[in-house]
């Protein structure tokens, strides 16, 4: 992607059935309010720390089989055989720290959907916050979630600006899709 200005210039330069563009022209941005999608979000940005993103995006179905569609109290239930499982499928990302991550944040999210009703309640609730101010808050509850990991999963949430330059035309797809972050004056 060096010879790109963007993602969107990059994918804009591929086949339309290409991976990353229908990502970009169909998911990347746009608001997700399932509980099920946003914790399957932040399970693909976090095995994607230290890999391109195209490499989750060709692995993605084998992790919603591997982590049972991303049933929340399925993983959050999961024991010593489901991590070592997890850990021996080599269609996933096989990384102790990322496995366990999935599974503590899976209890995570069910302990918001109790307090808040949902995770994304929890997440509307706060915003709008910068990104900095989302990193510590996600570092009080979550696992393996830096500024990058956060940064984007809040972009491909549509809970932070920034998944798209201005002038992509997913981009106003997007804004009629209503993300939490547009009409917003801070972020």
């Amino acid at each position: 992607m060096a010879d790109f200005d963007s993602y969107c210039d990059f994918c804009a330069a591929r086949d339309k059935d290409d991976v990353d563009r229908v990502y970009h022209d169909t998911r990347y941005g746009f608001p997700v309010t399932d509980d099920t999608e946003l914790f399957a979000l932040l399970v693909l940005e976090i095995n994607q720390a230290g890999l391109s993103w195209r490499t989750i995006l060709n692995k993605e179905q084998n992790f919603r089989k591997a982590y049972h569609g991303f049933d929340i109290p399925t993983v959050a239930a999961y024991g010593e055989s489901d991590r070592a499982r997890l850990l021996a499928d080599a269609g996933i990302i096989r990384n102790k720290l990322k496995v366990n991550a999935a599974i503590h944040n899976a209890g995570a999210i069910l302990d918001l959907q109790r307090e808040h009703g949902s995770f994304k309640d929890w997440l509307d609730a706060h915003h709008p916050l910068d990104k900095a101010e989302w990193v510590k808050l996600f570092k009080k509850r979550f696992k393996f979630v830096g500024g990058e990991i956060v940064g984007e999963f809040l972009m491909s949430s549509g809970y932070l600006k920034g998944a798209h330059v201005d002038s992509c035309p997913i981009h106003e797809k997007i804004l009629a899709a209503g993300p939490a972050w547009a009409g917003t004056s801070a972020r």
